[in-house]
């Protein structure tokens, strides 16, 4: 969609901000919006409510109803009104903002607004969240610690925002909504598609490394429920019968440094790779060494996610890494069992099934190492798993790189989402005549 520039820009008082049309008027934050002081008291207001940073504010999904709060609990929460923009300065960074359509509460920590005459709601809504904005936010944000981080009020009171006429606010917001609408289908779709080729994969690596290759096969009851029938030459055993010694990395939390060793943590390791852009820290040279002193890596060697996630797997294939708190190291015996079938084996829904029943944890599950001879492990012989591995390697590599382009896609929707955004709430494109 090509769309046309206004015929005249001015400079505006904000220099992340840049131009705008000549037409349109900045007002400050305070000017615009009136702080809600309405909290619950006795009865409570609505439903808890939460903020998304891709569509705002939403209504809060339990996945365990025991941390629903109770009324009591709720005592002093804010109460939120239709149309108000809801705000959590400790996550503005992250477009930790919006204007809700639904009436409940949120944290104490929120805040909520009412939107000035003016204004269109949906307008707001749109620029406040829009990426240049956040960018604007980061600029006022303080802190120590990642988690502390926070906008204070006064710098929110004295934000600079943008005030075209009202009426071509309206157009703005019916644009937005209708062509964000479309993006967001295509999207959806490409993460259905993302999601079935993920399971196809997943079928391909459980199905091999527990029926194995041939259909005829002899087989025999495993006497594990969950695992059923499996061949009946195979081995079946603890996993630590078949593995080498595990190496921890807990302990002293390394020194981090804008350059130095390349610190893989537990966000670095996902479908049996490791994705060094996931995540990039580096510590010094001394954090490096005292954690190498507790295992050095091996090109080979497999490395296990504890938590946060949990029972991610992928082979170390470079050597000049330090490794993380929640990470383990173990390779499989020589001669015994190949790293790669492991990898495999780990990642099928078997392993994973058990490794969630032995895990603990409330906000996230985790398991000790010393739980790790309670996992299964199904054992052909070596030359089958060769076999095997060299089948879901040739069998995913397609699935892979479909997986690859949907990813692929779904970002680059999400940016052009972003960058329409941006310009039309800024006035870089004349949406009037499209609305």
């Amino acid at each position: 969609m090509s769309l046309p520039r206004y015929s005249e820009y001015k400079e505006t008082n904000v220099d992340w901000l840049g131009k705008v049309p000549s037409h349109w008027h900045e007002a400050k934050f305070r000017h615009a919006f009136q702080e809600s002081g309405e909290r619950i008291e006795t009865d409570v207001v609505g439903v808890m409510l939460s903020v998304s940073g891709y569509r705002g504010i939403e209504v809060k999904e339990y996945d365990d109803e025991n941390r629903r709060r109770s009324d009591e609990d709720l005592v002093g929460y804010r109460i939120v009104r239709p149309g108000q923009l809801v705000v959590n300065t400790m996550w503005l960074n992250y477009a930790g903002l919006g204007v809700s359509d639904h009436v409940g509460h949120v944290s104490p920590a929120y805040r909520a607004y009412w939107i000035s005459d003016g204004f269109d709601r949906r307008f707001v809504h749109h620029m406040m969240r829009s990426e240049l904005f956040v960018r604007g936010y980061t600029k006022y944000i303080t802190g120590v610690r990642p988690n502390s981080l926070q906008m204070s009020r006064e710098d929110l009171m004295q934000f600079r925002i943008l005030r075209p006429p009202l009426e071509e606010q309206s157009a703005i917001a019916a644009f937005l909504d209708r062509e964000t609408a479309k993006i967001d289908a295509l999207i959806a779709e490409q993460e259905r598609l993302l999601e079935l080729l993920t399971e196809k994969r997943q079928a391909v690596i459980s199905h091999a490394v527990t029926k194995g290759l041939n259909p005829d096969l002899p087989m025999k009851d495993s006497g594990v429920a969950w695992l059923g029938e499996v061949p009946a030459h195979w081995d079946l055993g603890g996993l630590t019968r078949f593995i080498g010694p595990v190496v921890d990395y807990r302990g002293r939390t390394p020194t981090k440094v804008d350059e130095g060793i390349f610190l893989v943590t537990a966000r670095n390791i996902r479908s049996g790779k490791i994705d060094y852009s996931a995540s990039e820290e580096y510590v010094d040279l001394d954090s490096a060494k005292s954690l190498l002193e507790r295992g050095r890596p091996e090109l080979g060697d497999l490395l296990f996610t504890m938590e946060a996630p949990l029972g991610q797997v992928a082979l170390i294939d470079r050597t000049d890494i330090a490794l993380a708190q929640r990470i383990v190291k173990f390779r499989g015996k020589s001669n015994v069992l190949k790293n790669s079938f492991l990898m495999y084996w780990l990642m099928s829904d078997y392993s994973q099934a058990r490794l969630v029943s032995l895990a603990t944890g409330s906000t996230a599950l985790g398991i000790k190492a010393s739980k790790l001879g309670m996992i299964e492990c199904l054992l052909p012989p070596i030359a089958e798993q060769e076999e095997i591995v060299q089948h879901i390697e040739r069998e995913c590599s397609d699935l892979e790189a479909l997986i690859r382009g949907s990813e692929s896609s779904i970002a680059l929707m999400n940016e052009r989402r972003s960058a329409l955004i941006a310009a039309a709430v800024t006035g870089q494109i004349d949406v009037r005549r499209a609305a």
